[in-house]
């Protein structure tokens, strides 16, 4: 009896033992989707410099981690992921994935990237673990990307693995993080309802174009703010896209969107800037002013594009035809479904592999 009683805490032992990961600082490995890599806050997406410059909404919606992703390598058999949200934040149309929990993705030998798991947050604290995998080959080197939630801030995350084995740079340097893409807009911009982190139009295209996108969507609150426009000006960017008509009356897209755009034109002469524009949102087939209101505002930039681009052979303009929505790809009649961001994300993606 006593053999049988010292066996089985041998087991219980070694499934505790198993079961117990040792995890590594995340902060001390690449983040992508960043203009702000210094700042003292962690995973945010806004320097030190516009506390206080921009509005309080903007800056507390830069504390947001949406489009942020650190890359890692490891040879462990589990990855385990552990992080504390800044809000423990919840909406009644968005999945808590996507809010505030993570996606882990690996790289494959043919170099496209594959999603292995996300991981869903805890509803009862701030502080969440799970593990993404478990059962992995042991001993395979492979290169791995985690993105961070969308509309919540991630304060701390460790990455955490068998004990045995390592969590290390990565060797490959993809996505590309020179010239990035950087994209400024609404809620949908943010990633407003995407299922997971990973299925926002910016990550879709990260992946895809194998190029950094820097995700600079403000939910409710892309208005065209010159220092927004300022602290877009300062990145080394390869291309911009401006989609903020969602949030914008069509007296400030007349008023600002000038503006906006000189700020970027002047450090940025040549630089491609694709102007985007709204959605046809499903609900304008039954709501006769959201059909009015889309319609001028679209016609207004398309003004606004046809004057400009007499004069700038690198301001380029995604229509909404190309925007395909309907109700069965959108959360609300707005906010889009993991199949309205794919479709958004692959169009937009054909204009930049043309650039």
């Amino acid at each position: 009896m006593k053999r049988l009683f010292f066996a089985a805490g041998v087991a219980i032992c070694s499934i505790m033992c198993s079961a117990q990961l040792k995890y590594y600082d995340a902060s001390t490995l690449p983040l992508l989707g960043t203009l702000a890599p210094d700042a003292k806050l962690a995973y945010t997406r806004l320097p030190d410099s516009l506390e206080n410059v921009v509005r309080k909404e903007l800056w507390d919606l830069g504390k947001n981690s949406a489009g942020l992703a650190v890359r890692f390598k490891s040879d462990s058999p589990t990855i385990g992921l552990k992080w504390k949200s800044r809000n423990k934040f919840n909406m009644s149309h968005m999945t808590a994935v996507g809010i505030r929990g993570l996606d882990l993705y690996a790289l494959m030998p043919d170099s496209t990237w594959r999603t292995v798991s996300a991981v869903k947050p805890s509803f009862h604290s701030h502080y969440s673990e799970q593990k993404a995998v478990t059962d992995m080959t042991p001993g395979v080197m492979r290169e791995y990307m985690v993105y961070l939630s969308l509309y919540d801030g991630v304060d701390s995350l460790y990455i955490g693995v068998d004990s045995s084995y390592v969590v290390l740079p990565p060797t490959v340097d993809l996505p590309k993080r020179d010239k990035p893409i950087v994209a400024y807009g609404t809620s949908i911009l943010q990633g407003g309802c995407a299922s997971r982190p990973g299925m926002a139009h910016t990550n879709i295209m990260q992946r895809d174009l194998q190029r950094d996108v820097v995700n600079l969507g403000f939910s409710g609150n892309a208005r065209l703010d010159p220092e927004i426009a300022h602290f877009m000006s300062e990145s080394d960017a390869g291309a911009f896209i401006i989609d903020p008509l969602p949030n914008c009356k069509t007296e400030a897209i007349d008023d600002k969107m000038d503006a906006f755009l000189d700020i970027i034109r002047e450090k940025h002469p040549e630089t491609p800037i694709i102007l985007v524009e709204s959605p046809w949102f499903p609900i304008m087939e039954f709501s006769n002013e959201v059909k009015s209101t889309l319609k001028e505002k679209n016609e207004h930039l398309n003004a606004i594009y046809n004057r400009r681009s007499a004069v700038d052979n690198n301001l380029y303009y995604y229509p909404a035809d190309k925007i395909i929505l309907n109700s069965e790809n959108t959360v609300d009649n707005y906010h889009f479904t993991d199949q309205g961001f794919a479709d958004f994300a692959h169009g937009l993606e054909k204009m930049l592999k043309n650039l």
